[in-house]
């Protein structure tokens, strides 16, 4: 069976980063990505009830103190309705993120091109934040 999660997306907010340096890095913070298993799990993503992303690859971070986040690969997003953002923030555990906007709202996706070791695998994946609803396939309607 799978399960599909569908994100609301929302602006991440990260066009106005904290300011100051990046937290420290804490040797005892885990983070972890894994792929989910194609066909396990189903990640599609709505903006304005317009498709951005629809994906059964989904790579899975989890990340301690934070929701589990969803990286999906660029194949799998709608990469023409995004433009580059010069946003850029920094995370200790996963590296430098690189932002795409859509027209009426910033920052909507993130990536990072050169992730940590510890999180190599979502090199080039995008992920949204927003508010995440979970429908097994087989609901009734």
């Amino acid at each position: 069976m799978t399960t599909t999660h569908t994100i609301l997306a929302e602006p991440t907010g990260a066009a106005t980063p904290p300011p100051g340096p990046p937290p420290p890095f804490d040797p005892d913070h885990l983070v972890t990505a894994e792929a989910a298993g194609e066909g396990a799990l189903r990640v599609r993503v709505l903006w304005g009830g317009q498709v951005l992303a629809d994906s059964t690859r989904p790579l899975l971070v989890r990340e301690d103190g934070l929701p589990v986040r969803y990286y999906l690969p660029p194949e799998d997003v709608r990469t023409d309705l995004l433009s580059p953002s010069p946003t850029r923030t920094t995370c200790p555990y996963k590296g430098v993120a690189a932002y795409w906007s859509l027209p009426d709202a910033p920052d909507m996706a993130w990536a990072y091109h050169e992730p940590l070791a510890a999180v190599a695998l979502i090199k080039d994946h995008l992920c949204f934040i927003g508010t995440v609803t979970e429908i097994p396939e087989d609901a009734p309607a």
